[in-house]
């Protein structure tokens, strides 16, 4: 069985309802404009290799319904990373043109950590590659000069796995 929405049949009613609908179309005008989608731009110019921070952006609305994906559309997309190329003032900016911050960084001295079996060894090496969390990266020990492979960890250590 289907149903219709009944018409008002009175001048009356249709004056009722025309009204309705436009208290309905007030009130949630508020509403449906907070649907409007945001992008993060940058107050400053932001070079490559810059850590963005909160203060460096800002959220605008979008106004070009035609604008192509891929672009932050909150500033805790942006916040922390670093750029990988210069971003202009007051255009969008595209999240492929960011990276998280290494935790480790080529040339550094870190700590290199190996447990097995209640085991744990201890020792200095340089970092050969840079690394964020979880990525693995090559390292050379400073007191027998080979080069291990391992995994960064939270605290900035390099995790050796066994060889």
């Amino acid at each position: 069985m289907m149903f219709e929405p009944s018409k008002p049949k009175s001048k009356f009613k249709r004056k009722l309802w025309s009204a309705l609908l436009g208290a309905a179309a007030v009130i949630l005008a508020p509403v449906i404009s907070m649907a409007q989608p945001t992008a993060v731009v940058p107050h400053q110019i932001i070079y490559p290799g810059e850590k963005i921070s909160f203060e460096m952006v800002k959220l605008v609305d979008v106004i070009n319904p035609n604008l192509r994906p891929g672009y932050a559309k909150v500033i805790a997309e942006v916040e922390g990373f670093v750029s990988k190329k210069t971003l202009l003032p007051g255009r969008i900016i595209p999240v492929n043109s960011l990276r998280e911050a290494y935790m480790m960084e080529r040339g550094k001295n870190i700590s290199m950590v190996f447990s097995t079996n209640g085991l744990m060894i201890v020792a200095q090496g340089v970092a050969l590659q840079n690394g964020t969390l979880g990525e693995r990266v090559r390292a050379r020990n400073l007191d027998s000069g080979t080069i291990i492979l391992g995994t960064v960890m939270q605290d900035g250590t390099l995790r050796v796995m066994s060889q």
